[in-house]
């Protein structure tokens, strides 16, 4: 099977770096869907993903083997009369869900505020929407500390080269349910040129009242007061590009009595732009649990191709290294178009 398996690879890379010699340089047809749908008023975005996962040493790693639909989203945006603007958002994967839903108001270049479900801006890798992510999975710290989604208020704002976000929420994502209490959390960053490219420092905050609260797709519930902190460190040159950050979330977990639990993520990326349509990228993602008293390693090897300015592909091996564990190894690939 593992033969077969490579044999499949091999002909799929071979017809994915094959597609730019029958592509035309000019693309009349994305042309005519951006004229026809991205206004500053009306601003239509599709994201369509076909997605294959295949697991060397154990069916539950990595998916299995299997292959399926990755992000279906339909995005609906824009600006209106007297500063104010709008978006939705839709997810179509398993059962139409809203993602974004959202009326903000602008009060100035520098200053706008939003009311809905909006990203809590507490990781970098969550900021990218999935078609702009460097892999197909962000770091693991994304969906073990944090809900992709909030809803509540979010201020924000970019003067000059600083940014911050500073929101107010249920800290619940999008069950629409609330005890009361708030989650509250805050960004700082700025932004540096350097050398033709930029280097970004950001500093990630949260304090959560919310009492008996899920932590993430952990199964661990928290007390109440969990606070999250960490930063990071972003660049983006013509050649290289990267990122490292660190998290790190402190809660009484109901699972373990009460007590304090820890939990620590830590992820860097390097990547290369080897060509105007080819990257290569490789993450280590460490995540660790205090009084769960386990930790492993996810190395992930990265090729990304932009076929043409609609469609683009992913290609990923990856390498899971868990205490007193064996090393399982899995490749997964993605397809999407993206408008």
């Amino acid at each position: 099977m593992k033969n077969t398996y490579i044999i499949g690879i091999a002909a799929i890379l071979f017809s994915i770096l094959t597609l730019p010699l029958f592509a035309q340089q000019q693309e009349p047809m994305a042309d005519r869907l951006e004229e026809r749908f991205k206004t500053d008023i009306f601003s239509l975005g599709i994201l369509l993903q076909s997605e294959g996962y295949f697991s060397f040493n154990d069916d539950n790693f990595n998916g299995g083997r299997k292959f399926d639909i990755g992000a279906t989203r339909l995005d609906v945006r824009g600006n209106v009369d007297n500063g104010f603007l709008y978006r939705f958002q839709l997810d179509f994967r398993r059962q139409t869900s809203v993602l974004d839903a959202q009326v903000g108001y602008r009060f100035s270049d520098t200053m706008r505020i939003i009311g809905g479900a909006f990203k809590p801006f507490l990781s970098a890798d969550l900021d990218p929407n999935p078609g702009d992510t460097d892999f197909m999975n962000r770091a693991r710290q994304v969906g073990t500390m944090m809900n992709s989604r909030e809803i509540g208020l979010t201020l924000l704002g970019e003067p000059g080269k600083f940014n911050y976000r500073f929101g107010m929420y249920n800290g619940t994502g999008l069950t629409r349910s609330n005890d009361n209490r708030f989650m509250y959390t805050a960004r700082l960053g700025y932004t540096a040129d350097l050398n033709g490219g930029t280097l970004e420092l950001g500093f990630n905050g949260a304090y959560d009242e919310t009492r008996m609260n899920s932590v993430g797709n952990t199964g661990l519930v928290s007390m109440g007061d969990r606070v999250l902190y960490g930063g990071f460190i972003k660049l983006d040159t013509p050649a290289i590009f990267g990122t490292a950050e660190i998290l790190q979330t402190k809660f009484d977990a109901q699972n373990f009595g009460g007590n304090e639990e820890t939990i620590t993520g830590f992820y860097a990326t390097l990547g290369s732009n080897v060509s105007d349509k080819d990257q290569l990228l490789v993450r280590w993602d460490y995540l660790d649990f205090d009084l769960r008293g386990d930790s492993s390693d996810l190395i992930t090897f990265g090729w990304n191709h932009q076929a043409t300015r609609l469609i683009s592909f992913q290609l990923n091996f990856l390498a899971l290294l868990e205490d007193d564990e064996d090393t399982q190894f899995g490749v997964s690939g993605v397809m999407q178009f993206q408008f």
